[in-house]
């Protein structure tokens, strides 16, 4: 199908997978959905890089394992170009080896080929809102990943506050949302995140809730 430019108000998709079938199934579903819409789709990691670079989506809905490019490698090609789409990965890949690596190369989550049509539509939301999907099996294969005892690393800067505001970013909740919790303003908890992410030297909130894995900030 061929691309459209979008509505406004609708989170715009772009889906990347090597298999018609599977494209047509999320198609199908997503497009029954009020908010979200979409815009284009692709075959493989190039393919999918050139339409995100073209179409600008807000969410890509990524599979790993594809010919040429994989789902990894167009994350980092991704990341390099700076585009702002937040990508969420859809395989069928459970192993800590494909795991680690889609999240450390900039996956904002990581979602199983069986999910929930209704969970899916959650996630998209999720992630297009500023949260990070750390599902506990991912956690743990991270933990597993590490391979050494927690430490504090370059979190021995933070403060209390801003170990809190860790746990809430790794534990998936959006700015606003930690904002309600803590009893903070939104602008508040901003600062907050920059001050960690810059303290952490990490880029984005999803390399700052593996941080936050990793060393035993949040469980």
């Amino acid at each position: 199908m061929a691309d459209t430019p979008g509505r406004p108000g609708r989170i715009r998709i772009l889906l990347v997978d090597d298999h018609q079938v599977v494209r047509r199934g999320l198609r199908t579903f997503l497009e029954v959905q009020d908010d979200i819409e979409v815009v284009g789709e692709a075959a493989d990691g190039d393919e999918g890089i050139a339409r995100a670079e073209e179409l600008r989506p807000d969410v890509i809905l990524m599979d790993i394992k594809m010919p040429g490019t994989d789902g990894i490698e167009a994350l980092r090609r991704l990341r390099g170009l700076a585009n702002p789409a937040r990508v969420l990965i859809v395989t069928s890949f459970t192993e800590q080896r494909t795991v680690v690596p889609a999240l450390r190369a900039g996956a904002a989550g990581y979602v199983y080929k069986d999910i929930d049509p209704v969970a899916l539509a959650a996630a998209i939301r999720s992630v297009h809102a500023g949260q990070v999907l750390l599902q506990p099996e991912v956690a743990v294969a991270l933990l597993a990943d590490e391979g050494r005892p927690p430490s504090s690393g370059r979190g021995g800067s933070l403060t209390d506050r801003e170990r809190e505001v860790l746990r809430h970013i790794a534990d998936g909740r959006s700015n606003r949302e930690i904002a309600r919790v803590l009893v903070l303003s939104e602008k508040t908890v901003k600062t907050h995140v920059s001050n960690i992410l810059m303290k952490l030297d990490v880029v984005d909130r999803t390399q700052a809730a593996l941080w936050a894995v990793r060393h035993g900030i949040t469980e």
